[in-house]
């Protein structure tokens, strides 16, 4: 029998770890197994990010259309995913969950220091003078202003841009099918990448991991017993108790299955029964949630982003800055626009926001041993902000909820 991707990553996530273990600093010739998946996950980024933004944002159709429910909707969940993103920063900075590891000498990373961009130079740079250049420059924030803009003006000229939304559609099912096939081949280059971290960097690294993974439970913890309730008493006059009674076979089956798409069904059925919230705006703010509003796994990618950089800090002087930081906030809050649409989503939005910040993305070896488990956590948070989000969203339009 088959068995499912995440069996086979966790199978191989143990391979590595013994491997390592085994071979000692001899497993660190499999590095270039993990570098060629990294290297296939590198080339598809561009071209995923303009395929799934355009289509997420054709997939609203016309925006005038949208009124009152999108702007509300569209408000909520990027302000929730940007404090989100802040509030893991916030902790992994006090944290420092990377500080301390001690990295082998040698290494095939290339990273040359740069001085960290000013905050008029970063809210510039997200305008391209050459969106081309941009692209081969792998410039993230422009490339992601670029589809949204995109995106919106197809949406904007109506029947005249069909072809463009036929043309966009087929190119996003053709990169989902690339992305696809290369992560048919993940459990083979995690295993590289895992047997190359512990056998370099030995046990020592789990320690600084466990510390890692405490930080982000802590954060995801925080975001969705305070932030979010708090948010949904004050806006959508709710008592979070109650709402977390009333979605929680949802809650729980997004932790389980680790996936937002999979859980909507159930979550559209515990909103409409429980709550007594219209299909009007289940249908509307829900699947828009699933596809836009990733709260946990932003905070994840934050937090990930500056473990790596504590991590590489003292071999390679990097210094994540506040600048550097306001760049993750933009990148986290805006990658997750696509998100959703892209298998194994935080593991490739985690690799847009290492990019836009230079950081070397063969850090992502050292975080995978936990990532199934923080995948599982990050999901439930984001189904959970869904529905807190849809309830107020609700409460705004002056429905009668069974408070």
């Amino acid at each position: 029998m088959k068995l499912k991707i995440h069996t086979q990553i966790l199978i191989a996530i143990v391979l590595g770890l013994v491997t390592g273990i085994v071979l000692g600093e001899k497993a660190g010739e499999l590095e270039i197994v993990g570098d060629l998946f990294i290297r296939l996950l590198k080339m598809i980024i561009v071209p995923l990010i303009l395929a799934s933004i355009v289509t997420g944002i054709i997939s609203l159709g016309d925006t005038k259309k949208l009124g009152r429910i999108g702007l509300k909707t569209f408000l909520y969940y990027l302000t929730t995913t940007a404090l989100a993103v802040i509030l893991g920063l916030v902790l992994v900075n006090i944290i420092q969950p990377g500080k301390g590891v001690k990295l082998p000498t040698e290494t095939t990373t290339d990273f040359s220091e740069r001085e960290a961009p000013s905050i008029i130079s970063i809210l510039t740079d997200i305008i391209p003078e050459n969106i081309f250049a941009a692209m081969a420059q792998s410039q993230v924030l422009s490339i992601i202003f670029f589809s949204i803009l995109l995106g919106i003006a197809i949406c904007s000229i109506g029947e005249k841009g069909k072809p463009l939304v036929n043309l966009f559609e087929a190119f996003n099912d053709v990169m989902l099918k690339i992305t696809g096939w290369i992560m048919r081949l993940a459990p083979i280059g995690i295993f590289a990448l895992m047997a190359h971290t512990i056998g370099t960097l030995g046990l020592s690294v789990l320690k600084p991991l466990a510390i890692y993974m405490i930080t982000v439970v802590l954060g995801l913890l925080i975001h969705a017993v305070i932030v979010l309730p708090i948010l949904l008493r004050i806006f959508g006059k709710y008592s979070p108790l109650k709402l977390i009674k009333d979605v929680f076979s949802a809650v729980t089956t997004a932790f389980s299955t680790a996936s937002s798409a999979a859980t909507l069904p159930i979550t559209m059925e515990c909103l409409q029964e429980n709550t007594g919230v219209s299909k009007k705006i289940t249908s509307f703010v829900l699947p828009l949630g699933a596809t836009i509003n990733m709260d946990g796994t932003a905070l994840y990618e934050a937090v990930a982003a500056m473990f790596i950089a504590q991590v590489y800090g003292p071999a390679y002087g990097i210094h994540l800055g506040f600048s550097d930081q306001i760049i993750i906030v933009l990148t986290a809050t805006l990658a997750s626009i696509g998100a959703a649409a892209i298998p194994s989503a935080g593991l490739i939005t985690l690799i847009i926001v290492l990019r836009a910040v230079n950081l070397p993305i063969e850090g992502i070896g050292m975080i995978l041993a936990v990532d199934r488990i923080l995948d599982m956590c990050r999901t439930a948070v984001n189904v959970w902000g869904d529905t807190c989000g849809t309830v107020i969203v609700a409460k705004l339009e002056q429905e009668t909820l069974n408070n």
